[in-house]
């Protein structure tokens, strides 16, 4: 469990307003787990106990399941600081299949993971392929090429990775949405094909759509482009 210090430092963070606000963002999370803390709070708390109670820290990500909400964020941001490759990859692996929502999931982003791109792009394959048992594995692998494998390490058949993932899960097809949203703005040459052609579901062609045009990243005849094409897709 939480050392009671810990979990009183929690309690302290607890915002009931933002409790129910959270309640309402994040679907299918039982409201007696969410107490309200707020995200810059909790990085704080993060940077604290690693800088000032470091075996607290490690004693907490060793700690699984939590109980609260704010504790699978903490573990998130917990994670977010450390910076040895291995260990990002062993605290995650151990992490994920606790993650039950799309906030504890996208706010895990671990710095360790930048030194060894050749093993992120492995396990990120190989979280994408995680399968519908376990849609926030497979969203955060949708997450990690977002993050790390849209620039100068990108590769066009990327983009057919994250077509690929065939998955009726709603946070799924929302972050592949999302992915080739992110890809047009940074990729236009080659994310453009996949509007323009019948290649992608249509819940994840209608989300990349609507993230593109909603973007300031991409250009305004683009946008139009594919407004036309919104048009023209079917309804259901």
């Amino acid at each position: 469990m939480t050392t009671p210090s810990l979990r009183e430092e929690l309690l302290a963070l607890a915002d009931e307003g933002n409790a129910a606000f959270l309640a309402k963002l994040i679907p299918g999370l039982n409201p007696a787990t969410i107490i309200g803390a707020r995200n810059p709070a909790l990085r704080a708390l993060a940077k604290k106990l690693r800088r000032e109670r470091p075996d607290e820290a490690l004693a907490f990500l060793a700690e699984l399941p939590h109980g609260l909400h704010e504790e699978n964020m903490l573990h998130s941001f917990l994670l977010g600081l450390e910076k040895s490759p291995d260990a990002a990859f062993s605290g995650v692996e151990r992490f994920l299949p606790f993650v039950d929502n799309w906030a504890v999931c996208d706010s895990l982003a671990p710095a360790g993971f930048a030194r060894d791109l050749e093993r992120l792009e492995r396990e990120a394959e190989a979280w994408v392929g995680a399968g519908q048992q376990a849609p926030y594995t497979v969203r955060f692998g949708i997450c990690m090429h977002m993050g790390h494998f849209l620039k100068e390490h990108f590769r066009p058949d990327f983009l057919s990775l994250i077509a690929g993932i065939a998955s009726e899960e709603y946070y799924v097809r929302m972050a592949q949405g999302w992915y080739f949203a992110e890809a047009l703005a940074k990729q236009p040459d080659s994310a453009l094909p996949w509007f323009l052609e019948d290649r992608l579901p249509l819940p994840v062609r209608r989300k990349a759509i609507q993230k593109a045009v909603e973007s300031y990243r991409i250009p305004t005849a683009t946008k139009d482009v594919l407004r036309a094409v919104r048009a023209g897709l079917p309804r259901a």
